[in-house]
């Protein structure tokens, strides 16, 4: 069983996002899963994702009409970790 779940939430912040994931990747813990999930960013954000070729990036787009945690809850859904852990797309690890 995937023992951990990162949940990122973001919106129109590709710099800031390509930091944060980076950070996370960078951790010597690697059992985990990297959601991610973005309020439909004005770039191309799964392309940005496709970026770093990591297995444990799941990336989804989700309209949450202003409300941040409903993508929070997004991503819990879409989670297959049996503990969840967040991080802000403007936070480093």
């Amino acid at each position: 069983m995937l023992n951990l779940s990162v949940i990122v939430t973001t919106y129109n912040r590709p710099k800031l996002l390509k930091e944060t994931i980076q950070s996370i990747l960078n951790q010597t813990f690697t059992d985990f899963e990297l959601i991610v999930v973005d309020n439909n960013s004005n770039y191309d954000f799964f392309k940005l994702i496709a970026e770093f070729n990591d297995p444990r990036i799941k990336s989804f787009q989700n309209d949450n009409g202003g409300v941040i945690a409903i993508n929070r809850n997004y991503g819990i859904k879409k989670s297959k970790g049996e503990f969840l852990a967040f991080c802000d797309d403007d936070d480093i690890w």
